[in-house]
């Protein structure tokens, strides 16, 4: 009895080729899923550096603000000392030094408002770049584990990628609100 021919070649090479059609078509969502990832990570970071430069001037404005308030007191100081040592050799006080004096105090108690509010400003851009700079570790993380998928044709990778980038999007969300 005759053997009968199975073209097992041909076979082989119409699995492989099938394969490798197969996987180029998920192994481009990865690629451009990355890219996708690739340019929120660019934009997150670009703001993440913003606000972190934002905070840094605001507590810079905030320690001008205390420098400030600290000048007026010490102005404040020494003309009280110049008011008492004039009341301790009993010579006249000018109404124009005791106005002085409240001016300043007054002047003190508007500079330290204008001194918390930088800080608070400040605080706020920190916190805003500190989710977003958890939206950039995520995207960052997403983009290793796509190309890591890619590499190792792991379809669980780039699954595992694509929710390491759906985290990094909710904090970019949660840092616009």
């Amino acid at each position: 009895m005759e053997e009968t021919e199975v073209p097992i070649e041909a076979v082989q090479e119409h699995i492989h080729e099938a394969a490798a059609h197969a996987s180029h078509t998920w192994i481009t969502y990865v690629a451009l899923s990355s890219a996708l990832l690739a340019v929120l990570a660019a934009v997150t970071a670009l703001l993440s550096g913003h606000h972190v430069n934002e905070a840094m001037i605001s507590q810079i404005k905030s320690s001008d603000k205390w420098s400030y308030y600290q000048a007026k007191g010490i102005k404040s100081a020494i003309l009280d000392s110049r008011i008492q040592v004039l009341e301790g050799l009993g010579k006249e006080i000018s109404e124009k030094d005791t106005d002085k004096v409240a001016e300043y105090k007054a002047e003190q108690s508007q500079i330290s408002k204008e001194a918390e509010e930088f800080q608070k400003e400040s605080e706020a851009h920190l916190t805003i770049h500190e989710i977003l700079a958890r939206a950039v570790t995520m995207f960052q993380v997403a983009i290793a584990i796509g190309a890591i998928a890619a590499l190792t044709r792991r379809k669980y990778f780039w699954y595992v990628s694509l929710v390491f980038g759906a985290l990094g999007t909710f904090y970019f969300i949660q840092s616009l609100i």
